[in-house]
């Protein structure tokens, strides 16, 4: 089997297909995950902080000096994006608790069947044989 055949059996599976819907559904909400905590919920968390806004946060080790840019670390930022995370990472999980349900109520073992005619019939004959 050569290489080429190799790969296109590889990459026409339906996993591998199933895998990059995923990556880019996955890739398109955390856009979406982002814009939400920076444009509706950290700003009124910074109002109630006082006006602060969170992507301005930082504090300054180094000043610019001439053509060097100053050395900034931007606290705001990285909290802005473990909120993303933090929002993400929550969501995954109740599509997973979900997903988890579904495959337990379809692994629940279901009530035996009611017998069959026959089987009640052959039950009565061998009740009134032991009589």
């Amino acid at each position: 089997m050569s290489m080429i055949q190799e790969f296109k059996e590889f990459a026409v599976k339906g996993n591998v297909i199933d895998m990059a819907v995923g990556v880019i559904i996955g890739t398109a909400f955390g856009k979406i995950v982002s814009s939400f905590v920076a444009d509706v919920v950290m700003p009124p968390i910074g109002v109630l902080l006082g006006g602060v806004n969170f992507s301005d946060l930082a504090f300054t080790v180094k000043e610019a000096i001439g053509e060097s840019p100053a050395v900034v670390v931007a606290y705001g930022r990285f909290t802005q994006t473990v909120i993303d995370f933090t929002i993400i990472a929550f969501v995954i999980f109740m599509v997973v608790r979900v997903i988890n349900s579904l495959k337990k109520a379809e692994a629940a073992p279901s009530a035996p069947a009611a017998p069959s005619a026959e089987q009640m019939l052959l039950t009565e004959i061998r009740d009134l044989l032991k009589k």
